[in-house]
């Protein structure tokens, strides 16, 4: 079960689908476990994406902390 539309977040993203993958990949390593944190962090970076907060690079890179 989701507790966020995570297919809207896709879809407004603007990302391609193997950027998305490799996002929800490094967000899920991150968060591993904990469903609601992994939602709310991915929701959130995807945000700070789109308001150009911070790039597609460093969002996968370990060190990010959006």
């Amino acid at each position: 079960m989701e507790i966020f539309d995570l297919e809207e977040a896709k879809r407004e993203s603007g990302l391609s689908a193997h950027q998305f993958a490799q996002l929800e990949e490094r967000v899920r390593v991150e968060f591993e476990g904990d469903e609601m944190m992994f939602e709310l962090h991915l929701v959130r970076t995807i945000k700070a994406l789109k308001e150009g907060r911070v790039t597609l690079e460093e969002a996968l890179s370990e060190s990010a902390r959006v």
